[in-house]
């Protein structure tokens, strides 16, 4: 479905109407969806600039136009990167991608098992947790519905990243929307039948709590377009930049 709301080729039909059902109910979802991957970009060119150069990206879906790999691997030839889905045919579409790569690989795995994912050879294999990692969960955490959850996951993956490690989130949120509850069921219902979880928006201070042990990067959690925005970025969200639907941050593990 995200693959389809960035224009990408790399969908099924069964993708594609519900990406267009969950489109009626939420028009803003496509800009939303691209303004998101702009930020993935900047917070990836961001940590290659500091060094960081693995990379641990949950819910990845297919890393086409825009991923991390090719970002990483720009500034860090032999930056290394774990995509990680729970969808079989994005798991399969993303190694067809990733042929020849040796420093980039993708599994099949599930989100709410963290520990499995950590202890899984093909990650313990292109990834060292001895030495400092990006930890990416980019519109993935509001598809847990329970935040106890969510803080629990990220403290099994913050238990194993050393100093110098980071977090990066972006979270589907309702503040400041004005939106008709209904609507809001419904469309959590497509993502239901898609994906067997609903989608959960969070509040500011539940994306916040999810930073729990990590040092805030600079400007902390902000909207979708607020974080770090490069000069020469068409901001479709300048002026309601809530419009966007997302909160986003990084933290860095003292």
């Amino acid at each position: 479905m995200y693959d389809y709301y960035l224009g990408g080729i790399h969908n099924f039909p069964a993708d594609q109407e519900a990406a267009k059902a969950v489109l009626a109910k939420s028009p803003n979802l496509r800009a939303s969806a691209l303004a998101n991957r702009a930020f993935l970009g900047r917070a990836v060119r961001y940590l290659t600039s500091l060094g960081v150069r693995q990379f641990l990206d949950l819910g990845s879906g297919i890393p086409t136009v825009g991923n991390v790999h090719e970002i990483a691997q720009a500034a860090i030839p032999d930056a290394r990167v774990v995509y990680v889905d729970i969808d079989p045919e994005a798991v399969s579409e993303s190694l067809d991608l990733l042929d020849g790569n040796q420093f980039a690989t993708a599994i099949r795995a599930d989100v709410r098992q963290p520990q499995a994912i950590l202890d899984n050879p093909q990650v313990r294999k292109l990834l060292d947790f001895d030495q400092p990692i990006a930890v990416l969960l980019v519109a993935v955490l509001h598809f847990v519905e329970e935040t106890d959850e969510a803080c629990d996951i990220i403290g099994t993956l913050r238990s194993t990243m050393v100093p110098g490690s980071h977090l990066v989130i972006a979270h589907a949120t309702v503040d400041e929307l004005v939106f008709d509850e209904r609507e809001l069921k419904k469309t959590q219902e497509v993502y239901r039948r898609q994906t067997a979880t609903p989608l959960t928006p969070r509040k500011k201070s539940d994306v916040t709590r999810l930073f729990d042990g990590f040092e805030l990067v600079e400007p902390g959690v902000v909207w979708l377009n607020r974080w770090r925005p490069e000069p020469d970025t068409v901001d479709v969200f300048a002026e309601q930049p809530f419009l966007s639907g997302f909160y986003v941050g990084m933290g860095r593990l003292p």
